[in-house]
């Protein structure tokens, strides 16, 4: 599965919910986790193949896969934390981002049923950060208005330098 870069219109869209948990959705998601791995990425939302789709699968620091279907966060922590982020869909990019330091998250699973996840540290991050896939923002919407331009300036004539070469 190819990972959509930033400048692919599918980042920037709000995501439809999943009508149903199909068998496609099951293989969408074995997919996209060896997708996932194969990037070396700890989350993976469905906007970045492709899809317009509300799922993100994730397997942080504990190892365990999950998949989020409609997945809804219903409570976050007033105390937040500041880490760097990156994400594959903004390649070599790592940035500084205040986020909750806890959340409780609900979703279906990959067998359709639902499940509420508290999480805090590193899961919790990358919990948001997929989430926020969902909703069309990029890690780089979150921080400082001057570093996001720059980002998106570098990326861009690296996008025309490759597109160029390709003809």
């Amino acid at each position: 599965m190819k990972v959509m870069t930033l400048g692919d219109e599918v980042l920037r869209i709000k995501a439809e919910p999943v009508a149903e948990v199909t068998d496609e959705i099951r293989e969408l998601i074995r997919e996209m986790f060896v997708t996932m791995k194969v990037e070396d990425g700890i989350g993976l939302a469905a906007p970045q193949i492709g899809k317009s789709i509300r799922l993100f699968v994730v397997q942080a620091d504990d190892d365990v896969e999950r998949a989020f279907i409609n997945p809804q966060i219903i409570e976050t922590s007033l105390e937040t934390e500041s880490y760097e982020e990156g994400c594959l869909s903004i390649p070599k990019q790592y940035e500084e981002v205040i986020r909750p330091s806890r959340v409780t998250v609900q979703a279906l699973n990959e067998r359709g049923r639902r499940f509420t996840l508290e999480a805090d540290g590193l899961l919790a991050r990358v919990i948001q950060h997929e989430y926020d896939h969902l909703d069309g923002v990029l890690f780089i919407d979150r921080i400082d208005p001057d570093k996001k331009e720059k980002i998106e300036k570098k990326l861009l004539k690296k996008a025309e330098k490759e597109a160029r070469k390709a003809e």
